[in-house]
């Protein structure tokens, strides 16, 4: 017997002996206690599954369990509803705020009652409430944290035009409009002065967090309009809360000596964070510039700094996240220390903490408050006006700073984004009981409108500038036509890829292709994060490293090209929207190694969606005019010393395969102990069966005066390329779209095919 089931049968007599003699001994004491005491020994044993369900209702009713529910519940709604907001385009923060209001009284208090009242008890959400609030505090730290102050240096005059010209006027009509809101909605509750600078405050703040993300999506981030955009916000981010502190400190002051007090106070505190903390932490951080040394004991005085700093804050009577905000914008502004915090962080705030605190407005967040047309004509006229005040007034400062007319739209859209932001200000005010329910409800739904439009009014802008630029792209082609010297066009080469690697795989497969010729094409290289969350400090330094690889090949080939870079959570969209705006005469896509084929995937069965990229591709494919190839990488392929190459031709219609045969004749070793070396052409049974095509004439001179070189296979069916008809040396195979999705994909021998270069020919 093995030792391992010895010591299986061991521990089960182990078990049945002592757990016997424990049953017997608690018996044993139960009689005891029966016999002493009656009634009070005889339920544990006697009583069955109806006690068992008591306990599992006691312990529900435990406020760690109640509250561990509502998380599960709250994470649950808030990743599904960000999932489809994403769908449709939309930042998936919106659908985080979305969640909270379904889950409070305007939706689930509404249709499900009993299961509203069960879940968040009155009782139970004094918990929920630091539990968000901690999550708000370590999210207004990161958000200091991602305010570059180089970047407002360097572009100090123009954002602080456009950024105060948006708060300025967004603040003007913020107190316009509590003129009108205040006597039959907030007299009874607050004094009009800090009604109405609350109502101006939240009128201007602009959502940082949101607005980095959509320009990262829509790749911006390295264009001038969208640093601009970037800047403003951030100098918006730093100013809206300084005036928040202001107006937190007149809101709780009593007398105007106290606003005196309190406001000499908080200038000395932001004096000492900014005059003598912030030093102190620069230099902290110069000796610990590299990730690699930053330890627990350094991030525990970081999170010391924080705590410090909130508490302040919040004695001094203008609250916590004030305090976590100042302490990001203070801490070492190398990137590496940032990075590494923000990579802490980021995650657990925006992921776990962030929901709470969403769910927990929208448990303040009754819709139903605004119950008549003259509110909900309030609400639109409020919507309005913010609208005007943001996105006018920074769009009018923008062109004032020079900006054309297009930049100058698109920074106002991205200003107008409001967020999560303004209803972190809105609930500041909520709290100091300062914005009554009805306004709040107001300035929630304003908050969420302002933002869902900027996608839609960003596309919106982008289309009505889109005629004036095709028609300038027009002309530089006709005028590149003329101009032109060579007889053989040289249009626009395109590659995406995914990893890295597959960058410098691409543009070998395009050196390839065009052999030396190559050079005198344009050449665009785009790589795509998925998820619109990331941090703009970790997407610069993800784009940095995937284009490695490829700025390394190009080097060597004496090759320039231009590199985009975006994140997005829709890669369809992006490429479709590339293919129209750059319209290349070729497209090369990485894939994997069973692109196209569904054998060996056990869910095709169960589901319609077990060839996803085949999908995409397809996608991708019916947006092209031009010629679209797929790369499969199945081994080292290129990388092989004294690489052969295959050529499959299913039917004439493959005929435009041999066009690239001169360039592959005539293509430049990689390396002297690299280079492509024969070329096998097969043709299966049905392309011999044709008429010949029009390409053999020059086929067939071609290959007489290559003959050592190219080398002719007429081959039944698929299942013949097997060694040593196909030899082993072979690096990569061609073939067209129609032939590998025809004859190759679901054939038996496709998983021992080489790396594969699948063309569709383009329809110009």
């Amino acid at each position: 017997m093995k030792r391992a089931h010895r010591n299986y049968l061991i521990y089960l007599a182990m078990l049945l002996v002592l757990g016997s003699l424990i049953f017997g001994a608690l018996k044993t004491g139960e009689y005891h206690a029966t016999n002493f005491a009656p009634g009070l020994g005889e339920s544990f044993f006697s009583e069955g599954f109806g006690a068992f369900l008591a306990v599992l209702r006691e312990n529900l009713r435990h406020p760690l369990a109640v509250l561990l529910v509502q998380i599960l519940v709250i994470l649950v709604v808030a990743r599904g509803c960000a999932a489809l907001f994403r769908f449709i385009g939309q930042p998936g923060v919106i659908g985080e705020i979305i969640a909270g209001i379904v889950l409070g009284p305007s939706l689930l208090g509404w249709l499900a009652p009993e299961a509203y009242t069960s879940l968040f008890r009155p009782e139970s959400l004094g918990i929920l409430e630091q539990v968000s609030n901690i999550g708000l505090l370590l999210f207004m730290f990161v958000i200091g944290l991602e305010v570059d102050f180089s970047t407002l240096r360097n572009k100090m005059n123009a954002t602080i035009v456009i950024s105060h010209g948006g708060i300025f006027s967004s603040f003007f009509l913020g107190i316009l409009a509590s003129l009108f809101l205040y006597e039959q909605y907030a007299a009874e509750t607050s004094a009009f002065l800090p009604f109405a600078l609350f109502m101006g405050i939240s009128m201007s703040i602009t959502a940082f967090p949101v607005l980095a993300r959509i320009i990262q999506e829509r790749g911006m981030t390295r264009k001038p309009v969208g640093t601009t955009a970037l800047a403003s916000a951030a100098n918006d981010d730093v100013t809206a809360w300084c005036l928040l502190a202001i107006v937190i400190a007149i809101s709780k002051a009593t007398t105007l000596w106290s606003t005196l007090y309190t406001l000499l106070f908080t200038l000395a505190y932001f004096a000492l964070m900014f005059l003598v903390v912030r030093p102190l932490l620069k230099k902290i951080g110069e000796l610990y510039a590299s990730p690699e040394v930053i330890d627990k004991r350094f991030v525990n005085s970081m999170f010391l700094v924080l705590v410090l700093s909130a508490a302040a804050t919040e004695i001094l009577g203008i609250h916590a996240l004030l305090g976590a905000f100042l302490a990001g914008v203070v801490m070492p502004t190398n990137a590496g220390f940032r990075t590494v915090m923000m990579e802490k962080l980021e995650d657990i705030a925006s992921v776990f903490f962030l929901p709470l605190s969403f769910a927990f407005m929208g448990l303040r967040t009754e819709i139903g408050l605004i119950n008549t047309p003259a509110l909900w004509g309030t609400c639109a006229a409020l919507i309005l006006m913010a609208i005007a005040g943001k996105l006018g007034g920074c769009a009018l400062a923008a062109r004032a700073v020079g900006q054309p007319w297009k930049n100058s739209l698109i920074i106002g859209t991205l200003m107008n984004t409001r967020g999560l932001m303004q209803l972190v200000v809105v609930n500041i005010g909520y709290e100091m009981g300062v914005i009554p329910p009805q306004v709040f409800v107001l300035l929630v739904l304003m908050a969420l409108v302002t933002t869902f439009m900027t996608t839609p009014m960003l596309s919106l802008v982008e289309f009505l500038f889109k005629q004036h630029k095709r028609s300038h792209i027009r002309k530089l082609r006709e005028e590149r036509a003329r101009n032109a010297q060579a007889p053989q066009q040289t249009g626009k080469l395109l590659l995406c890829f995914g990893r890295p690697d597959t960058g410098r795989k691409l543009l070998r497969v395009y050196s390839l292709l065009f052999g030396p010729r190559l050079g005198g094409h344009p050449l665009l290289a785009a790589h795509y994060t998925l998820g619109t969350d990331v941090n703009p400090a970790n997407a610069e330094q993800f784009a940095n490293e995937s284009f490695l690889p490829i700025t390394e090949e190009a080097r060597q080939k004496g090759i320039d090209f231009e590199k985009i870079y975006r994140t997005t959570d829709s890669f369809i969209n992006e490429a479709k929207q590339l293919i129209r705006t750059e319209q290349p005469d070729m497209i090369l896509l990485g894939a994997g190694p069973r692109f196209m084929s569904s054998q060996e995937m056990p869910l095709r069965a169960v589901t319609p969606f077990f060839s996803l990229f085949r999908g995409k591709t397809e996608s991708i494919l019916a947006e092209a005019e031009c010629t679209v190839g797929i790369y499969s990488s199945r081994k080292e392929d290129l990388d092989t010393p004294n690489y052969d190459l295959a050529i499959l031709l299913g039917t004439h219609a493959d005929d435009f395969l041999l066009d690239y045969l001169p360039n592959l004749l005539d293509s430049s070793p990689l390396s002297p102990e690299k280079q492509l070396r024969d070329i096998h052409i097969y043709r299966l049974k049905g392309y011999t069966a044709e008429e010949p095509g029009s390409h053999n004439a020059a086929y067939a001179q071609l290959a007489a005066g290559y003959s050592e070189r190219i080398h002719l296979h007429p081959v039944e069916q698929v299942e013949d390329l097997r060694a040593p008809l196909l030899p082993e040396s072979t690096a990569l195979m061609l073939l067209s779209y129609e032939t590998c999705s025809t004859h190759v994909a679901e054939s038996p021998v496709f998983p021992a095919l080489p790396s594969l270069l699948v063309l569709k020919k383009g329809r110009q």
